[in-house]
Parts: C-alpha cells; sequence; structure tokens
C-alpha cells in the first residue's frame, strides 16, 4: 500500500525559479494518493499561475488571508489542523528567515506556525544565498525546532553556477515522505525504556556534581520511538527541555540512584532500553544538609563512592527477547572503549560519541557517531541534526527487533 494515500498534504510554494518543479511534486502527490491543498506565496504567483495548481489539485489555490471579491476568510489554523504534513517547495531564503524567526506577514508562513503535523522544507536558492551564514543559521534553527530539511542538490543553477542549491527532484522529496510515513508505525504496539540528561549528585543543599548533558539527544530519540507508535518511557535527569509527543510518559529524577530504581521498575515489561543519559559515575558519600560554608572553616575533603552503573545492571537483568543499546561518550581510545563496553554490559547495540568530533556531544543540536552491533556489524553516521542522527538510531533498533 501506498505510503501517502489518503494523506492530506498542505504544499506550500515560494517565490524561485525552482517553483516550476513544484507542478510535478504536486502531480506525484496526487498520483500517490494524497489529498493535496497548495498555499503559494504572493511572489510564488509570478513564477506559476494558480489555476495551473488548481487544475492538478481539484482544490482552490490559497494566496492571501482573504478572497478579494466575498472576503472569505482562509483559515491558517484549519489547514494547520487538516494537514498529516506540510511541505514547503521550493523555500527560498526569504521564507526560511520568516519560518525561522515567526514573521507571519503571509499566508504560508501564517499556515506553517499553525501546523502540528511534521514539515519537511526543500531550499532552492544560489549557491552564495545557500551558503551564507544568516541561512545556514536559519536553517539549523529550523531544524532545531523538529522541522525535516530536505537538503537540495548539486548542479547548475539559474545563475549560469555551479554548486549546491538546486532543489531536490520532486521524485525524491516523495520518496522522502514515503519512507517517513512508511516507518511510522514499525516499532506499533512495543514499548521502549529511554534515559536521557545528566544526572546531579548533591554535595550539600545548593552544590552538586554533574555533567554538561542537554538530554537532546535522548529526548530525540524518544521522540522518535513514539512517533514510530512505541510506548515510550523517558526517564529524565534535570533538563531544560520537555517531550512534545503524547505517547512519551516522563519520569523525572535528580541522582544516579534515583534513575537506576526508575529504571529496574520499568526495565522487565519493555521491549527495548536506550541507555542515552549521561549518569556521574561517582557521588559524594556523605553530601551535607546544610550548605557547607567556606568562612570559619578548611576546605572540606569530599569522599566520593562509585554510582551504579545503570546500562551493566540492565545488562544482567535482560532476557533474550529484549534489546539493550548503551552510549560511550570517550575522548580516546574510542571504538577500543566502546567495544569492551558492549561485551561488558552485554549490550545488544552501542552508539559512539568522541568528543574530538567538532559539532558533536554535549550542548549542541548536532551529533556524529558510530553505531556498533554485538554481531559485528558497524555504522558511522556522519554530522547531521541530533533528531536525523535519532532516526538512524532507531533505524538500527528496528532491524534487530
Amino acid at each position: 500500500m501506498n505510503a501517502l494515500k489518503g494523506k492530506h498534504i498542505v504544499l506550500g510554494i515560494c517565490g524561485g525559479i525552482a517553483a516550476y518543479k513544484s507542478v510535478s511534486l504536486l502531480r506525484l502527490f496526487i498520483k500517490a494518493g494524497a489529498e493535496v491543498q497548495v498555499v503559494i506565496t504572493p511572489a510564488g504567483k509570478e513564477f506559476i499561475t494558480p489555476v495551473t495548481l488548481s487544475a492538478l489539485s481539484q482544490k482552490p489555490v490559497v494566496s492571501e488571508f482573504f478572497t478579494a471579491n466575498t472576503g472569505e476568510w482562509h483559515s491558517h489554523v484549519d489547514l494547520g489542523l487538516w494537514a498529516d504534513c506540510m511541505v514547503i517547495a521550493p523555500a527560498t531564503a526569504s521564507t526560511l528567515g520568516k519560518m525561522a524567526h515567526g514573521i507571519a506577514d503571509n499566508m504560508l508562513v501564517t499556515t506553517y506556525l499553525s501546523a502540528k503535523s511534521p514539515v519537511f522544507i526543500a531550499p532552492a536558492m544560489d549557491l552564495d544565498m545557500m551558503r551564507h551564514p544568516s541561512t545556514q543559521a536559519n536553517l539549523k534553527l529550523l531544524s532545531s525546532y523538529g522541522n525535516h530539511i530536505i537538503e537540495p542538490a548539486s548542479g547548475f543553477l539559474a545563475s549560469g553556477l555551479e554548486g549546491k542549491g538546486r532543489m531536490e527532484e520532486p521524485e525524491n522529496i516523495v520518496k522522502y515522505l514515503e519512507n517517513y510515513f512508511s516507518r511510522k508505525c514499525d516499532m506499533n504496539g512495543k514499548t521502549v525504556l529511554v534515559t536521557a540528561g545528566p544526572t546531579y549528585e548533591k554535595i550539600d543543599p545548593v552544590r552538586f556534581i554533574g555533567n554538561y548533558s542537554s538530554g537532546k539527544m535522548g529526548y530525540a530519540i524518544a521522540e522518535e520511538c513514539a512517533s514510530r507508535g512505541a510506548e515510550v518511557i523517558l526517564v529524565s535527569g534535570p533538563v531544560s527541555i520537555t517531550a512534545k509527543h503524547p505517547g512519551i510518559r516522563t519520569l523525572h529524577v535528580e541522582s544516579a540512584r534515583e534513575m537506576l530504581a526508575e529504571c529496574e521498575k520499568a526495565f522487565p515489561a519493555c521491549d527495548v532500553a536506550v541507555m542515552c543519559a549521561a549518569v556521574a559515575d561517582y557521588a559524594p558519600a556523605n553530601p551535607a544538609d546544610r550548605k557547607i560554608k567556606r568562612e570559619h572553616q578548611d576546605v572540606p575533603v569530599i569522599t566520593l563512592v562509585k554510582n551504579p552503573d545503570i546500562a551493566a545492571t540492565l545488562g544482567g537483568m535482560k532476557r533474550e527477547s529484549q534489546m539493550l543499546v548503551g552510549f560511550a561518550l570517550e575522548t580516546d581510545n574510542e571504538s577500543h572503549n566502546a567495544h569492551e563496553k558492549l561485551a561488558k554490559k552485554n549490550l545488544d547495540m552501542i552508539v559512539l560519541n568522541s568528543m574530538r568530533d567538532a559539532g558533536a556531544g554535549f550542548g549542541v543540536d548536532t551529533n556524529k557517531v558510530s553505531i556498533y552491533h554485538r554481531n559485528g556489524c558497524e555504522i558511522d553516521v556522519p554530522l547531521k541534526s541530533k533528531a536525523d542522527v535519532a532516526i538512524d538510531i532507531v533505524n538500527e533498533i528496528v532491524k534487530n527487533i
């Protein structure tokens, strides 16, 4: 069955030379069985007429907030609720900037801001505009919001130059969406435990031992599993982000021992566990019940004790039917250390981060990882958004459950 059959798609078209490709894209969506509502910017109508688009979609094309003759209101809110996805192709530099910063001065951007569904953005512009820091910053910001960026291709451009900036071909955009929707249900009926964020180990009521983990990678994995139909239990250390998908149940903890207790309770009923949290290895042996004052006393000596190894504990509990995934953040001997943890903790798969890779690790929106399976299979994932890395990680999990 075609993954796009019966889907409601809002197709946003901006004012660029690549708008001519939107006709083919619209036709392919219709051929795949989707119902398409076109929303076009005023500049877009300079490149392609609404008559052409309306004839193919069998729907009036929406461009303005009001119909000129009748005053009929076009509700961007209703469109946002109706859509199963929104595809903006081509997305110009101007529209990317407006979307990134919430400048809702046309029907396309207001519909985007109202969309409750996944949004796919296919940029198209000249190579110098594409690689300009402003454009790259806007794309990074849009990606951090959870939008899917369909990278432009390289080739000859309307300016006569050659380079990256061509809107991806309509056939490939359709394949991208088909792949997205076909994987949406491949975790139906599965229960997944995910840990995320840091742990804080109290020194006294105001100080702690912790780390720089933002929780973004773990939350991205939880969101991806939930979007594919899994019931997700997210055990989260202290972070500033929140899970959005209704299929995610978040349990907030602070210390490693609290995280272990929640994992031990949840794991027996789970099909998969992904240990993404950056758990503190050590904790103060005797945390003070009052703030340690620096006045009138010597520098305190803090005795540390080892925290429990949560992944290893679950590895000892694991049944044959369960899958356990670990994470390793390393600064040296990365591959050796990851393989050692894979075997020692009875993991089925481990995801390796190296702190030596620019753009990867704590506090950033991108990641670069290597995935090692117990059966010897190894996959390198290049630098990309953490949301896209989560897709690759979950794809590997799905292959083995």
